[in-house]
């Protein structure tokens, strides 16, 4: 299972998915530890806010994205792809991706950043996504 992490510097899962260039891929495989096998280093115009479509995206080759913090149009983009989507707030990356793999991974707690609120409009009536944590079961 291929499995993304946003990570701004490359040590810490950080949040606002949207707006992140910065990720760590791992490969995980049942029973064994999670290993870093690649590094994305996205130009502005690849991040999920900006990105509007007109060439294949890296993230569409994951099975999985984990963050700290992302937004419902985020969450829906990466779905239609077939890459789920959790927000945490752990912060070490090889943690969190054998965490989720094994269905365990600590979900976002409220009010450490898991909704990005950045001033756009959303539907705030709707559930994000936020606070979930297992696995996924179709990856």
């Amino acid at each position: 299972m291929k499995i993304a992490v946003t990570s701004q510097n490359f040590r810490t899962i950080t949040g606002h998915a949207g707006k992140t260039t910065h990720f760590l891929v791992f490969e995980y495989t049942e029973g064994g530890p999670a290993r870093e096998v690649e590094r994305l280093d996205l130009p502005r115009e690849m991040m999920m806010h900006e990105f509007r479509g007109e060439v294949a995206h890296p993230l569409q080759k994951v099975d999985a994205l984990i963050t700290g913090g992302a937004g419902d149009g985020f969450i829906r983009r990466l779905a239609a792809w077939g890459v789920h989507v959790a927000v945490t707030s752990e912060t070490d990356p090889s943690a969190a991706v054998t965490a989720f793999a094994r269905g365990q991974l600590a979900p976002a707690v409220p009010g450490t950043g898991g909704h990005h609120g950045h001033g756009h409009d959303h539907d705030h009536g709707q559930d994000h996504g936020h606070g979930h944590g297992g696995g996924c079961a179709s990856c």
